[in-house]
């Protein structure tokens, strides 16, 4: 998912704690991905309530929420809008890859491979119109803010960051530094150890912020320049060059001076060019975005999580006074703030 630019962009291993009082922005979408393919049964099969519907995004975006709270860090969720007509090709591609992993689970099963039938479940994940209501009626009972994007919430997230709404973006792409987030938050949602079921091995997962100005300072390049990068490795909207990383393609840029000489060196030629670039410099996005946190509503998450969903009450409770505890502090904060003026 996304764009692949790892190899050169400067990371930093950190910890939450150390983004205490931050207002953040969050790809809704990418992190409830996360909460889909993590938040799993030992067989691999997400959780569901005594219906059987799946409740593995509600788990995450509770508890990673009170998480991320209870650290001090002040969460608005920003949800996807209309795809860009630039993303159709990968949006097939990403559902043909599911319908030939649902076939491969069919023949694990078949054949009695409970690891592949635990990786592959993992792996299947979608979110469906259903998922995206009940997070947003979660979050409303939460008393979190959220934002519905005119298109990528990813870019919108990155707006948010870019005009100093909020002081960083906690998504898994790299695509958010090329919407121009000052700040990037990875594994703030998903950390500690974790298991690859695909290579039966436990690894360390731990958050790590990038940020954008150091990446470019340190690369001596503009962000015009990065997203010139990441466009010959390719992204979302266009195919990369064949065998062109970003480390390969820092080096075609330097030595021929712009995208444009590249590809006519290379004989290549990428469709869009134009829009793509455009839409990572000036991606369409909501500029008066709400950031008011409001006090939890016990009794309706309650009733929506313990009653409708069969998530324990003692639980859901105990995190609940949790979340009071922090809107408690955040509005004595604000007064404090006012009142000192």
């Amino acid at each position: 998912m996304g764009v692949d630019i790892s190899d050169i962009v400067v990371k930093h291993e950190t910890k939450l704690s150390n983004f205490s009082g931050s207002l953040v922005s969050v790809d809704a979408f990418n992190v409830i991905y996360q909460f889909l393919s993590s938040i799993r049964q030992n067989d691999g099969s997400p959780l569901t309530d005594l219906n059987g519907n799946v409740t593995s995004h509600l788990s995450g975006i509770f508890y990673r929420t009170i998480s991320l709270m209870n650290e001090g860090i002040k969460p608005i969720y920003v949800f996807d809008g209309k795809p860009s007509a630039l993303k159709q090709k990968t949006i097939s591609e990403r559902r043909l890859l599911k319908e030939k992993a649902k076939i491969n689970l069919e023949d694990a099963i078949e054949k009695g491979d409970v690891e592949k039938i635990a990786s592959l479940r993992r792996s299947i994940n979608y979110i469906t119109l259903e998922i995206v209501d009940e997070c947003k009626t979660l979050l409303g009972f939460m008393g979190i803010p959220f934002v519905q994007a005119i298109s990528e919430g990813e870019a919108q997230a990155s707006y948010m960051s870019a005009t100093n709404i909020v002081q960083g973006v906690i998504s898994q792409d790299y695509d958010c530094l090329l919407f121009g987030a000052r700040r990037v938050l990875r594994n703030f949602t998903l950390y500690g150890r974790r298991r690859i079921s695909s290579r039966n091995i436990y690894v360390s997962v731990n958050p790590e912020y990038m940020d954008l100005e150091e990446t470019l300072n340190s690369l001596q390049i503009s962000r015009a320049k990065l997203i010139d990068i990441a466009i010959l490795t390719g992204t979302d909207f266009n195919e990369g060059l064949p065998r062109v990383g970003a480390r390969t393609a820092l080096s075609l840029i330097r030595k021929n001076g712009s995208l444009e000489n590249v590809l006519k060196v290379k004989n290549e030629t990428i469709p869009n060019l134009d829009e793509i670039r455009e839409l990572f410099l000036h991606p369409p996005a909501v500029e008066k975005v709400d950031i008011n946190f409001k006090e939890p509503d016990k009794e309706n998450v309650m009733k929506f999580l313990c009653d409708s969903h069969s998530f324990s009450p003692e639980r859901i409770s105990k995190s609940l006074d949790d979340l009071q505890l922090q809107y408690n502090r955040g509005r004595q904060a604000n007064l404090d703030t006012f009142f000192s003026k």
